[in-house]
């Protein structure tokens, strides 16, 4: 992917710097020059760097050649480069003094070298101006202690993608203008508290597809104005209470693919957090607690994870969250409160869970939500009021659920036809049951069909019923068991062919009950 990128930059220069005659009269052997102060030399069988470079040249890119070896005069008739790019070479071993007439380099980047093992102490001794660099794609295995020093105007530094296994402590203590740190894919195992030392500005720190295990607050020790921390793929199984506490200025966390089982807020500490961002995807958490400190965050990813249940107040007071995905965990319910007061949220992912069921208000203060995936759980219908509290168009996913498609449904049914465009993927919202519908596709069911077919088990005694009727008024009259559930369901039909419909239910009472009451349902 790098060296994709690379050769897609170089051909943007291309098309957009189109060298003169005249640079092009000066241009060394086997490159090109865009402008009199830009040279690329890409040239698969150019072995040896150019000697009769212009003195005007700033800017110097090596691509794809086989130059294997840097020596101390290698490039010495060039001393006025700001910026040296060696990308996708053979480059086997750097000189230590290969450097040293490059004083105003501001920008260096030696990427995609696997064969280079290597820097050694003192290479970079003289690059005092240095605002940038680029070590990634190579085969480095240690840092050699002091190597960055005398970069006290360093800004951004990549290591990405070597096999380094372990990094000296104090290694970044001079670095104080440091605001990017990419230290991903390597083989870390471990870092010491002393390692970050110095790093007062660091904003984003990448330690993401390594082997660290362990974390402690003194591990952020001076690099409490980093802005994004970069955590993912390491092997990180628990985090201590306050890891977190002294970065106040933290808007990023990225722990995706790590092993933790439980994720509290309170690594954070016990002030309010200005987190924006909070992933946990990918781990094992089968817990998760205390995010009322979490008052900024806005983005939280959960999915993945192997949640069953979670407590009614884990979202208090984060009412700035706006997207929230829970899906591909093993939720089987949800507490009809759990998003209570989430009036920013905009997104909210459940789908691939094991849901049977959702409380009827359980998005009542989820108004202006744009988007709601319940695809893929265990669900037989919605209750009745479920979508009434929304009131701007939104995005909504439904298949993959083993839809009842009875009279249960009704209310659902007339919804996702009212809506039909706002759900996708429409065509794969089944009934499951009953039996005739069963692969129908929920919309081209029509509402005669969906019926409830009752059991003679299921059969009230009619016989306790009786019909009275008077002028224009009819009575029913049903003895029933008070504990006994009993609906009597009355369609008027108009000529039109238009139904209305009266519904009375007896809900059976949890206590006290007695054995014979008499339900009246006087139709007019």
């Amino acid at each position: 992917m790098g060296k994709g990128l690379s050769l897609a930059v170089v051909l943007v220069l291309l098309l957009c710097h189109r060298g003169t005659a005249e640079s092009q009269s000066l241009c060394p052997y086997k490159c090109q020059c865009f402008t009199p102060v830009q040279v690329l030399c890409a040239d698969e069988r150019m072995s040896h760097l150019p000697k009769n470079m212009s003195r005007q040249v700033k800017e110097f890119i090596v691509m794809t050649s086989a130059v294997s070896y840097l020596f101390s005069h290698s490039l010495e008739a060039s001393p006025q480069l700001t910026k040296l790019v060696f990308l996708n070479n053979v480059l086997r071993s750097i000189h230590s003094e290969a450097f040293e007439p490059l004083t105003e380099l501001q920008e260096l980047e030696i990427s995609g070298n696997p064969l280079l093992e290597q820097l050694f102490p003192g290479t970079l001794s003289k690059q005092g101006q240095l605002v940038k660099l680029l070590l990634n794609f190579n085969r480095f295995k240690v840092v050699p202690p002091g190597m960055f020093d005398s970069l006290k105007q360093l800004e951004t530094l990549q290591m990405k993608s070597n096999i380094i296994s372990d990094l000296p402590a104090f290694l970044f203590l001079n670095l104080h203008n440091l605001h990017s740190l990419d230290l991903s894919q390597n083989k870390l195992e471990d870092v010491k508290r002393e390692t970050f030392c110095g790093l007062s500005r660091l904003e984003i720190l990448k330690l993401n597809n390594n082997l660290i295990n362990n974390f402690t607050s003194e591990t952020f020790h001076n690099i409490s104005q980093l802005t994004e921390l970069h955590l993912e793929g390491n092997q990180i199984a628990q985090l201590e209470e306050g890891v977190f506490s002294v970065l106040t200025k933290l808007k990023v966390l990225n722990l995706r693919g790590n092993l933790l089982t439980t994720f509290s807020g309170k690594v954070f500490g016990f002030e309010p957090s200005n987190l924006k961002e909070l992933n946990l995807k990918g781990n094992r958490l089968t817990g998760l607690s205390a995010l009322c400190s979490l008052t900024s965050l806005t983005d939280l990813i959960l999915s993945s994870n192997q949640l069953s249940n979670l407590p009614e107040d884990v979202f208090k007071n984060v009412t700035e969250l706006e997207n929230l995905d829970l899906s591909e965990n093993q939720l089987t319910i949800l507490p009809g409160t759990i998003f209570k007061d989430l009036v920013s949220i905009k997104a909210i992912h459940l789908h691939k869970n094991n849901l049977t069921e959702v409380d009827a208000k359980l998005f009542e203060d989820q108004v202006y939500i744009q988007q709601l995936y319940l695809s893929d759980n265990q669900l037989e219908t919605l209750p009745m009021g479920f979508w009434d509290s929304f009131l701007i168009q939104h995005t909504v996913r439904l298949h993959g659920n083993p839809w009842k498609c009875d009279c249960h449904m009704w209310y659902l049914h007339d919804w996702v036809l009212r809506n039909s465009n706002d759900i996708e993927m429409l065509d794969r919202m089944l009934c499951e049951s009953p039996d005739f519908l069963r692969k129908q596709t929920v919309a081209s069911v029509s509402r005669d069909q969906l019926v409830c077919h009752m059991s003679k088990d299921d059969m009230p005694d009619l016989r306790s019923c009786s019909l009275q009727a008077s002028s224009d008024s009819m009575t029913i009259k049903c003895k029933v068991d008070k504990c006994s559930p009993l609906t009597v369901n009355v369609q008027f039909q108009v000529d039109d062919g238009s139904i209305k419909e009266h519904i009375l239910k007896n809900e059976p009472e949890n206590s006290q009950c007695s054995n014979v009451t008499m339900i009246e349902s006087p139709l007019q």
